[in-house]
């Protein structure tokens, strides 16, 4: 387990990594829907010095307001639990003090999801299978919408 973990996540319409920096558009949504669009988590995972040349596990879970994982389509016709998940590892730059954070920048554009309309829902992300209650990044979708069409 590793201690002194501090994340940072933010959902946007679009993100970017480059040179360790994490480039957004639209960024801070917490609302959307109620038709399925793109989104991406934009943010920070800061580690401990001693964190660097490990490799690291990184998942993401998407949680609906019951605490149940939110079901998509599977490539075989069934339905799973939308779950985004890697491996990363950091290590400070040439030049670096010792002791300083190390920083590995989160930019993850995610396709269309069949999110249900009118709830309440959060990401949950994991690193090295621990998680904090403030790694969560929550939203809300908006009602279907009715048709007056007779």
């Amino acid at each position: 387990m590793i201690r002194n973990v501090k994340v940072s996540l933010l959902l946007a319409q679009f993100v970017q990594e480059a040179q360790g920096l994490v480039n957004m558009i639209g960024g801070g949504i917490t609302v959307m829907g109620p038709d399925p669009s793109p989104v991406a988590i934009a943010g920070a995972i800061e580690l401990p010095w001693d964190a660097a040349g490990v490799q690291h596990q990184i998942r993401f879970e998407l949680i609906d307001s019951e605490g149940q994982p939110v079901l998509g389509p599977s490539a075989e016709g069934g339905e799973v639990p939308i779950v985004v998940e890697g491996h990363f590892d950091v290590a400070p730059a040439p030049g670096t003090k010792r002791g300083t954070p190390l920083t590995f920048p989160i930019a993850l554009n995610l396709p269309p999801q069949p999110i249900p309309p009118d709830g309440r829902y959060e990401w949950r992300l994991y690193v090295d299978g621990e998680t904090h209650e403030d790694w969560r990044l929550g939203f809300t979708t908006r009602p279907a919408v009715q048709s007056n069409v007779a």
